[in-house]
């Protein structure tokens, strides 16, 4: 009897475990779930393998799930039965199979809204970098082709007066336009599903697909990765386009199908492009991408500062806390 009470306050003061799939996930996130839970951290470097997180998942009870390694049923059984709660660390929920998380009754969170601001910030600025040909005038600069004397070289586009088309009006897609309006643009269109409120709110005009493509000046991406956005801007796209537009992508690299990308930066089908994503992800430094003067490339970092990397480390911890203690999570992916 003595031995059968033991083991029930033994399971009843256990503390859970937790896995953290990204050794280099922020300290405040690690440090919370320590006040409450064991622990794991895989170890691999520079980045951690997915056998390594499948091996470590096995018992635990919760998941900060970081990585953009498939979380499918594979990685649920690894994990077992016992599993209580997931978190990623993105807004992003493309490398998860919700439905499969959804039948086996675990708790899913997710980040919406706390990058907003950074990402919003760093889109203004890749558009102009884009618009204003930055990386071109850097090479200018080191392959000695400074042509100081000619007023009409390295003419950029304007934002001033310009028609700026948003494919993706959510918390992002709206930040960027009220940046943007202190730029003194002519006007804003979006597309999507249905016309928003927020859209009226921003004066921005709900259109088509083809119509944003064609009449907007500047094109950015902003929407989410689904079966539905998959490839949406290929050659066809591009080719309703200005060929002054510039092209902005803070989405996913999925949204593009990149060759048709590169085929219309190389032909002038489009003026320039500025990315902070594309396919793979890193890219290979001899991509025929980073080859091209007229695109801006840069290695998915448009939330990328410390307060907010540290803001969603520690609400996705949160939400793993939540989820074991059997509350409802601060952000749930359904």
């Amino acid at each position: 009897m003595w031995g059968a009470i033991r083991t029930i306050m033994t399971d009843a003061q256990r503390r859970p475990t937790v896995l953290i799939t990204n050794p280099k996930t922020p300290a405040a996130g690690i440090q919370l779930l320590r006040e409450k839970c064991d622990v794991i951290i895989c170890e691999g470097q520079p980045n951690s393998t997915r056998e390594e997180i499948l091996s470590k998942s096995a018992g635990v009870d919760g998941i900060l799930w970081t990585h953009y390694h498939h979380l499918n049923a594979e990685a649920l059984d690894r994990a077992g039965p016992q599993l209580k709660a997931i978190s990623v660390s993105s807004a992003g929920l493309d490398h998860v199979d919700i439905n499969e998380v959804k039948k086996r009754n675990i708790p899913l969170g997710y980040l919406p809204h706390i990058s907003n601001d950074a990402v919003a910030d760093f889109t203004v600025a890749l558009t102009i970098s884009a618009a204003r040909r930055f990386h071109e005038a850097f090479l200018k600069i080191i392959n000695n082709q400074w042509d100081r004397y000619n007023p009409q070289w390295m003419l950029g586009q304007d934002l001033k007066g310009s028609t700026v088309g948003i494919v993706g009006l959510g918390g992002i897609g709206q930040k960027i336009a009220k940046r943007l309006k202190a730029f003194e643009i002519g006007s804003i269109l979006y597309t999507g599903h249905r016309e928003k409120e927020e859209g009226k709110q921003l004066g921005a005009t709900f259109v088509s697909f083809d119509d944003l493509l064609t009449r907007s000046d500047f094109v950015i991406v902003v929407c989410p990765l689904n079966n539905e956005t998959r490839n949406l801007f290929n050659k066809a796209a591009f080719a309703k386009m200005k060929s002054t537009s510039v092209f902005i992508n803070v989405s996913r690299g999925g949204v593009v199908v990149q060759d048709d990308l590169v085929e219309a930066l190389k032909n002038g089908t489009i003026f320039s492009a500025g990315l902070d994503v594309m396919t793979p992800e890193p890219l290979p430094p001899d991509h025929i991408l980073t080859k091209l003067p007229n695109c801006v490339l840069i290695p998915h970092l448009a939330s990328a500062t410390k307060k907010t990397r540290d803001e969603m480390a520690i609400l996705a911890a949160q939400n793993i806390l939540n989820g074991i203690e059997g509350k409802p999570l601060i952000y749930s992916a359904y």
